[in-house]
């Protein structure tokens, strides 16, 4: 019989991060759309009120330049203040897409009653939500509504994996492995504070002669 591991494997983490909007129409509902996003079970990373110029109304839709309603669109985007959000979730970008139905908030009441587009839009243009439409989009968006903040890549897949068995696994089996020696009357107290005391990211603060 094969011995049992002591630790089973690292799961394997698919957190990914996806840019919203509560576009102007729906910005006095805007305690509504957070209340949906967390019961939801999003995490909200990032979030900030804005007034967007119309030219970075057109450089953020610039993929739909030249289209019929690119005109329509500008002019709504920057026509009043909009809540920009970063999100995080298991396949957040897919997710979030589903939760707000056909970009048509007419189409969303009659099709999908239940999406956020129904609920917190009114046509076409004026649909309440905005989601970024795939990885590479969400990336450029977050960095394009927060261009002041870091924004650290999240791991997933194979890259989670390995990320956990390289940096955090022998961290915590030498932290356990201390603790088991010490033996301390509070071991949740002595273990987070070795933890910080030995954190290999810790920044290195160099002394400086006055």
């Amino acid at each position: 019989m094969e011995d049992t591991p002591i630790f089973p494997d690292p799961p394997v983490v698919t957190v990914e991060r996806t840019l919203a909007i509560i576009k102007p129409d729906a910005v006095h509902r805007a305690d509504e759309v957070m209340e949906d996003i967390k019961s939801l079970e999003f995490s909200i990373l990032n979030q900030r009120r804005l007034r967007l110029t119309p030219e970075q109304a057109s450089d953020f839709y610039a993929e739909h330049y030249g289209k019929m309603f690119f005109p329509s669109l500008i002019a709504y985007m920057q026509s009043a203040d909009i809540i920009a959000l970063v999100l995080a979730k298991r396949d957040a970008i897919q997710e979030w897409r589903d939760l707000l139905g056909p970009t048509n908030a007419v189409r969303a009441k009659q099709e999908a009653p239940d999406s956020l587009r129904a609920k917190y839009g009114h046509d076409q243009t004026r649909n309440g939500l905005h989601g970024s439409d795939s990885y590479h989009t969400a990336e450029r968006e977050i960095r394009f509504m927060f261009s002041e903040s870091i924004t650290e890549p999240i791991y997933h897949g194979q890259d989670a994996t390995d990320y956990l068995q390289s940096k955090v696994n022998p961290v915590l089996t030498k932290a356990l492995t201390h603790l088991s020696k010490q033996k301390p009357e509070d071991p949740l107290t002595w273990l987070a504070q070795w933890l910080l005391d030995n954190n290999p990211n810790k920044p290195k603060v160099t002394e400086v002669d006055p």
